[in-house]
Parts: structure tokens; sequence; C-alpha cells
């Protein structure tokens, strides 16, 4: 590299937008996924010894895939190319092996070849490397945001690791704004600015997850706002609302309006209204509430206020939440309405949480001697003999598969615990249950 070379990157370095400056370069700055870079974990030591093999890193953007192929570039003593997927084709592939074959044959250095966007590649392309990662020429490093087991070659994943990098927590992301604005060196420190905490409070949370879109936030904050008479630059959250374009709701997640908010959520869904169930999901969502959070009160409420006057609440909200384990947001927020939608137009009962709750009282205060003998197990050697088993009548020998017998304990007998209600479902048990009975 040549002095005019030398100027024209560092000047580069200079001008890059601030997520691109303040990368991290050592595994001791990099931020949040400790589940796979903490320490003494598979993937750090490997770094750590300069052993790492090929790897896939999938994940949401702005959680630190790319980020972390470039500690591992400065960590590593193999050469280290890179290509973007998106602009890359076979032949960018073959010049690359051919680059690194070079090096092995001449150095005995290997080369770690980082592929940003893997997926892009079709599969001609994929089957084009796949040799050349089989036989050592080349490290595979390739960072993707779709799912690796169905957009990758199933020969290349299988030759590698995969890493699943998560959303950044709100705490990482507070610890990456912060650093942006003390960083005198990489980050915005000489505008010797500060953030209010609501102000960063709300562009941690509202950034879902992504560094790279709380860092262009609080680079536009910085660079556009107006120094104060002691020269500081004050960041409000007028300022980050502007800057991150989202207003920011009164909802704190550990405050009186989150738990205003999902009670009028379940409510709703109680008292059939869909649409306020969907507004307050909205306001949830866009606040920043954790899916999950809200994917488990749909569940409840599905068996709490909806119950067998409508099951098949119960199988939609289950459906709900697995999506939002496999897809998180934005797609399942249409999962979650349309569950929300679901329970809130479903005839209702509470009779199954009357039951068990009412059982659950007999059990803590009433003393029973025991499950009747003719209900007891009776298929062990000796159960005869105390006459387990003995007088009981197997239902599916009877008319409509029902015969009258004990079930209760003896002093529980009468006690009516499930008492089904007139709505949906449940009115047809009901009517079954007294046709049987009165046969």
């Amino acid at each position: 590299m040549d002095l005019f070379e030398y100027q024209s990157e560092q000047r580069l370095k200079k001008e890059s937008p601030l997520a691109a400056r303040l990368r991290p370069s050592t595994l001791e700055e990099f931020v949040g996924q400790e589940h796979i870079v903490g320490k003494n974990t598979l993937l750090y030591r490997a770094i750590k010894a300069d052993k790492v093999s090929s790897i896939i890193l999938y994940g949401p953007p702005g959680t630190g895939k790319t980020t972390l192929a470039k500690v591992i570039a400065n960590t590593t003593k193999s050469e280290f190319l890179q290509i973007n997927a998106t602009t890359s084709g076979k032949k960018e592939i073959t010049d690359t092996v051919d680059r690194a074959k070079f090096t092995l044959g001449n150095s005995g250095r290997r080369t770690i070849l980082f592929i940003d966007e893997i997926h892009r590649f079709n599969k001609t392309q994929q089957d084009t490397l796949l040799p050349y990662v089989e036989d050592g020429t080349v490290i595979l490093i390739g960072a993707t945001t779709e799912n690796p087991y169905f957009e990758v070659n199933k020969a290349l994943v299988s030759r590698s690791i995969v890493f699943q990098l998560k959303p950044l927590t709100i705490d990482n992301i507070k610890t990456i704004i912060t650093r942006a604005l003390t960083d005198r060196e990489k980050g915005m420190g000489s505008f010797n600015a500060y953030i209010d905490d609501d102000a960063l409070e709300f562009m941690a949370n509202t950034s879902n997850g992504d560094a790279r879109i709380a860092l262009n936030a609080i680079e536009l904050a910085v660079l556009t706002t107006e120094r104060e008479k002691d020269g500081r630059v004050h960041i409000d959250i007028n300022t980050a609302e502007q800057c991150i374009q989202k207003r920011a709701l009164n909802y704190d997640k550990d405050g009186d309006n989150h738990y205003d908010t999902i009670s009028a959520f379940i409510k709703s869904m109680r008292g059939s209204d869909p649409d306020a169930a969907v507004y307050y999901l909205a306001k949830m969502i866009y606040a920043g509430e954790d899916p999950k959070f809200i994917a488990r009160r749909i569940v409840i409420c599905a068996s709490e206020d909806v119950g067998n006057a409508n099951p098949m609440a119960l199988v939609v909200a289950n459906a709900a939440a697995q999506a939002v384990e496999y897809l998180g947001l934005p797609e399942c927020r249409i999962n979650l309405a349309q569950a929300a939608a679901y329970v809130a137009c479903s005839p209702k009962s509470n009779s199954a949480v009357m039951a068990i709750d009412n059982a659950m009282e007999d059990v803590r205060s009433i003393k029973v001697s025991g499950v009747p003998n003719h209900l007891r197990d009776s298929h062990y050697p000796g159960a005869a003999k105390m006459g387990h088993g003995i007088g009981y009548k197997y239902a599916h020998d009877f008319p409509n598969h029902y015969v009258e017998q004990q079930y209760l304990p003896d002093e529980l007998v009468g006690r009516v615990y499930y008492e089904l209600s007139d709505n949906g479902e449940e009115a047809e048990l009901k009517k079954w249950l007294k046709y049987i009975k009165e046969r």
C-alpha cells in the first residue's frame, strides 16, 4: 500500500458512518451474544486460540455477524478475504479460491473466507464453493439473516458449525449508545454530547435489538442538534423521536402503564371486543413489548375466558405462540393479531377456571380417605387381595360408553366442580352429558 492509498483509507475511516467506525476489533470490545462468545464458550476459545473452523453466523440484522467476522480477522494468523454474495458471483468465488491456493502453497497460511449474505448465492454458486471448504482450501465464515437450514446448501451446513445470534438486549444497546457518545477516537466523544435517561431508554427500546439502527439514530441526533451555551449537545426525548422516526409512548415495561395496557388487552379479549384487543396489541408491539409475553397472555385467556366454549381458541393461541418463536417480529405481529381477534370473537366460559379453583380448595381443606377401591390400580401382584379394581365397570362395555358409578372419594360424593355453561361447544357438551345420564 502506497502513501496515497494509506491516506485514502484513513480518510474513508474518518468519514465512514458511526456504525462502521465503532465496530469492535477485539472480543473484549464486543457487546452481547454472550451465549456464543462469552468466556469459555466454544467460539470464544476457538477465536482466542486462532483455531476457527468453518462456521455460519445466523441472526437478524445489526446483531454482530459482520463484526464478529472482523474480530476473527483481527485475531487470526490466516489470510482473511471477504466477499458479499449480493454483488459477487462464480468468478469472484473461483478468483478467491485461486488466491487461497496460492497463499497456502507459498506460505503455508490458510485462508478464511468471509461471505456476507451467503444465502444470496444460488445453488450453483454454493456448489462451486463446497469442495474447497471440504478439502480445507478455505475456512468458511458465512453470515446470513435467513435460516441456513433452509437457505444454505445442506452440504455446506453439514461441514460448518451454525451459531445463532439473537437480537441485542436493551442493556446491550444502551452500552453501545453510551460508548458511541463517549469514545473520542472512533465515536462522537469530541461533541461532548449527553443523552437523557428517557431518550436513551427509548432509543434502546425502539431499535429492536439492532445496533446499527441505534447508532445511525444517535449519530443523526448528535450531528443535527445545536450545541447549548456550555458547548454540550443535549439529546432529549423529542430529538430521539425525530431521529428514529418513531413516537415515544408512555409505556414503561416495569411501570403502571405496562400493567394497565396488558390488563386492557386481556379484558378486551374477555369482553369480546376484537377491535380493542388488536389496538392494545399494536400499542404493546409498537412500544417494544416482548412478543413472547403477549403470546403467553393470549394462551392463558384462551383457557381462562374461552375454555371449552370454543376449544379451538387454545389451539390457535398455542399456534401463535409457536409462530412467535419461529418467526419473531415483525412477522409474528400478524399471528398475534389473528389469535387475539379469534379469542375475542369466541364464545366465552370460565367453567374450567371455577372447576380447578374449587377442586384445589377442597384438596387443601378436606381430608379424604383415598381413591375408591374399585378405581385403584389392579395390575400389580397382590392388588386383587386388597380389593383394588374389584367392582370397576368398564365404560366402553355399556351403551353410549357410559355407566353410572362412583368416581370421587367418599368424602366428596355429590360435589360438582365443572359446571358447563350454555355457550358455544360447552352447550353441546352439556346436552350430551345430560343425554347419557338420563338414558
